[in-house]
């Protein structure tokens, strides 16, 4: 299976963020910071001419269950969707949180919050993707 979940939508990059952002809250998550990396390196005098935002989110119930079974899993949070741009066309993705746990730990208990996590993410990018547009 891809590690990665992608979709492209037909939305702009800014109309992207923002579909985004209300989609995370919709979906019973909160975006804890937004990194716009394509800005930050053109700031350093980078010529990135791709855009790219990285939303940190987080549901703090799931959060806390997976750092009560296994601690050093703070490493892995809080998930982050991404908005991004490449050759004209905007995307929503994320590396896959279920994959992303289960090989960094063994704990069975973690396959279900993973399988949940992972469910509701699909569903907040499938939103943003679509905000805007006839059903």
């Amino acid at each position: 299976m891809d590690p990665f979940f992608v979709v492209e939508t037909a939305l702009d990059f800014e109309q992207a963020s923002s579909s985004l952002e209300a989609a995370v809250t919709s979906h019973g998550f909160g975006v804890l910071g937004i990194h716009d990396l394509g800005q930050t390196l053109r700031s350093k005098g980078i010529a990135f001419k791709e855009q790219c935002r990285v939303f940190e989110v987080c549901n703090p119930m799931q959060a806390n269950q997976v750092l009560s079974i296994q601690m050093k899993l703070n490493m892995a949070l809080p998930c982050r969707i991404s908005v991004y741009t490449e050759d004209k066309h905007t995307h929503i993705g994320m590396i896959r949180p279920e994959g992303m746990l289960l090989a960094l730990s063994d704990d069975y208990r973690l396959k279900s919050i993973a399988t949940e996590v992972e469910c509701t993410m699909n569903e907040i990018i499938q939103t943003a993707s679509k905000a805007g547009r006839p059903g």
